[in-house]
């Protein structure tokens, strides 16, 4: 059977309808070349469609013949061979034409790919094109915009706007009957009129130079004959310097000070202008002749002029100098980096760097003694100091208890209420002083000189504390409104010192000197004496048991000066502790006081110790003698010694005891004792001579 069907499928030769054997298609004959098969002609006459449809249809009928094949099969019989030949015919058949739609189907492929890869090759072609045209265009538009962009060199030059170039120009140039509608012709028309101009113009320059030229020939010779002169002046003025000391007007000096004073700091320069107008104001009052500088108050400036000058250098300069400075160093040896306090003592020196020019004022006083005061600036804090010295006509022998009196330390402290000078007046040296580990300024005043409100005020610097500004810029009006008040309150602290001074030498002896201005506010006999007197620390002061009143009232501060005081007669002596302020005569001493006499009395436990004590630190004004008032304090301790005199015989005697009676009454009382305290008579009446109570 297999034989048979192999037999029957070799004559396997596909004809289209009328068309020749394949074979017989090389045949030459042209007729008939158009009527061979071809499939590629055919792929695009049958509808992709239909084609499909006969695909879906060959499937199918595939599917069916193979499963009647098997059922033929399956069930056998005589006749099944002959009907599953016939269906395998008609499947391969189907196969031939699921072949030849195979076929169909790549063709159609390869058209497709084909046609694909012309179109991509148009596109890209045309995207050339594209682009070549594209860049042309750009191109175009960067000409374009060179073209518009384009300036021509007349348009860098000013010329005349064109009204006036109109009213201006001759009729041979402007050509307005041209020009008005040309704006070409306008343009030329007004380049030959700038260029006439700057021909007229050149021709002027150049003459102005011969006249320059003239005239710094003058100037030569002038400035020789000016040479010539100037030793001939000098010479003057050497001549006629006797004659300025003898009239008191040292213009000489004055110009060389003004001088000076031009690369002093802006406080200096306040202060020493405004202290300077002072002086000269004070000298015109006392003398009707024209101004001249006071001699009790003389204004110099100190310090290197050349430094000053050097802080005003360009800091390029500086930078170079420093620059060059280093590559030599760098070039001779290896320079070790600091370490890191020596950074921070170099930038505090820095921090308190002082200008190099001070400003002097020496005041005098009545008694020939001279208060010396030195004026600096420190330019990074924007601040002022002062230092204070004291000198006299004659030499004082220094006591003991007098070493603070005049000391640069204290001679100036509290000249106003509060103003110790131990703290920076500006509230933004603070964080200046965070950066550099300082802590206060308290600990470089001695170096530094003190920073009193007075003196910044004196050189015109206000901090408000309120509002604290950026920038502080002295003011001269400021300055000027303190300079007469604080040059007063400095006289007389440094005349009240000086008697102090004076006053001490006695009391340290046991003298109490009382001038004749003030023996009637004593009884003609005292005898209780002072037979010591010491100066203590604010530490001893307060550890007495006796001042704790004063301590607590905060009365006791630092700034205070302290004095022990002992007063006997017989067996009984009196402390007195003593609270010198140094606004001393203006502001009282305070007396504390503790009697050792048949125990201990303090005003805590004696009425009239109490009593005692405002005798002399209430009724102080009864005691400060003619103005200004500076034997206060030598006052009020022979008002002690009295007062203990009058303590002491008003005692009522104990008739137990044998003998005379101890303390004697010598002073005339009216009455002894009054009310229910036993008060004793303490007040001093004169002329009378007597004793009562108040």
């Amino acid at each position: 059977m297999s034989s048979e069907s192999s037999k029957k499928r070799k004559p396997k030769v596909i004809r289209s309808d009328g068309a020749p054997a394949e074979g017989k298609r090389n045949r030459s004959d042209p007729e008939q070349e158009g009527k061979y098969y071809s499939e590629e002609a055919e792929v695009d006459l049958r509808d992709p469609g239909r084609d499909y449809e006969l695909y879906k249809y060959t499937c199918q009928e595939l599917q069916r013949l193979m499963a009647e094949i098997q059922d033929l099969k399956s069930r056998g019989g005589k006749d099944a061979a002959v009907e599953i030949e016939d269906r395998r015919i008609l499947s391969c058949v189907h196969f031939m034409t699921l072949k030849k739609l195979n076929r169909l189907a790549h063709i159609r492929l390869k058209k497709g790919r084909d046609q694909t890869h012309e179109a991509k090759q148009k596109v890209d072609a045309y995207h050339l094109q594209l682009q070549n045209l594209l860049y042309e265009v750009m191109h175009l538009q960067k000409e374009i915009t060179k073209c518009l962009e384009f300036k021509s060199k007349h348009e860098e030059i000013d010329l005349v706007s064109v009204e006036e170039f109109y009213q201006e120009a001759p009729p041979d140039i402007s050509k307005a009957e041209i020009t008005m509608g040309d704006p070409h012709q306008q343009t030329l028309a007004r380049l030959d009129w700038e260029l006439e101009q700057r021909k007229r113009l050149a021709e002027q320059y150049r003459e102005s130079l011969s006249n320059k030229e003239k005239i710094l020939k003058e100037i030569e010779v002038k400035k020789e004959y000016l040479s010539s002169l100037q030793p001939r002046l000098n010479s003057i003025m050497q001549a006629s310097l006797p004659v300025q000391e003898y009239l008191f007007m040292p213009f000489d000096q004055a110009h060389k000070q003004y001088e000076t004073a031009r690369h002093l700091p802006p406080p200096l320069y306040v202060l020493f202008v405004q202290a300077t107008a002072y002086g000269q104001a004070c000298a015109h009052m006392k003398s009707s002749q024209p101004p001249r500088q006071d001699k009790t108050l003389s204004v110099a400036i100190e310090g290197s002029v050349d430094e000053a000058k050097a802080l005003f250098k360009p800091h390029e300069e500086s930078q170079d100098d420093e620059s060059d400075s280093d590559a030599e160093e760098e070039q001779t040896t290896k320079r070790r980096r600091p370490t890191l306090g020596v950074q921070l003592d170099d930038k505090r020196k820095e921090m308190l760097k002082r200008h190099p020019l001070s400003v002097m004022l020496d005041l005098k006083c009545k008694d020939d003694s001279v208060l010396h005061l030195t004026f600096y600036y420190l330019m990074n804090l924007n601040i002022m100091t002062v230092k204070a010295r004291v000198t006299t006509a004659t030499e004082l022998i220094t006591p003991i208890s007098a070493g603070d009196l005049l000391s640069p330390d204290s001679v100036l402290s509290c000249l106003y209420p509060g103003d110790h000078g131990k703290k920076t007046p500006n509230p933004a040296n603070q964080y200046q002083f965070d950066k550099v580990g300082i802590l206060t300024l308290r600990d470089y005043v001695l170096d530094l000189g003190h920073p009193y409100l007075w003196v910044q005020k004196l050189g015109g610097l206000h901090f408000p504390k309120e509002q604290p500004q950026p920038t502080v810029i002295a003011d001269h009006s400021l300055s000027s409104s303190h300079m007469e008040t604080t040059m007063k309150l400095l006289k007389t602290r440094v005349q009240s010192r000086l008697a102090l001074h004076k006053q001490f030498a006695s009391l340290e002896h046991g003298i109490v000197p009382v001038t004749s201005d003030c023996h009637y506010l004593f009884p003609a006999k005292v005898v209780s004496r002072l037979v010591k007197w010491v100066t203590i620390a604010h530490e001893d002061y307060v550890e007495l048991h006796f001042t704790k009143d004063i301590v607590e009232a905060g009365l006791a501060g630092d700034t205070n000066l302290y004095y022990m005081a002992l007063v006997e007669r017989g067996t009984a002596k009196l402390q007195a502790a003593v609270v010198l302020n140094p606004g001393y005569s203006s502001i009282p001493p305070i007396f504390q006081l503790c009697l050792n006499w048949k125990g201990e009395k303090t005003n805590s436990n004696d009425d009239n110790i109490r009593a005692m004590e405002s005798e002399v630190n209430v009724c102080y004004k009864e005691l400060c003698g003619p103005r200004p008032g500076h034997q206060l304090l030598t006052n009020q301790l022979q008002r002690l010694c009295v007062l203990l005199d009058v303590y002491l015989e008003t005692e009522i005697h104990d008739d137990s005891v044998e003998g005379p009676k101890e303390f004697p009454q010598e002073k005339m009382c009216l009455r002894l004792f009054r009310g229910p305290s036993r008060m004793k008579p303490f007040k001093y009446n004169h002329p009378q001579g007597f004793f009562s109570h108040r």
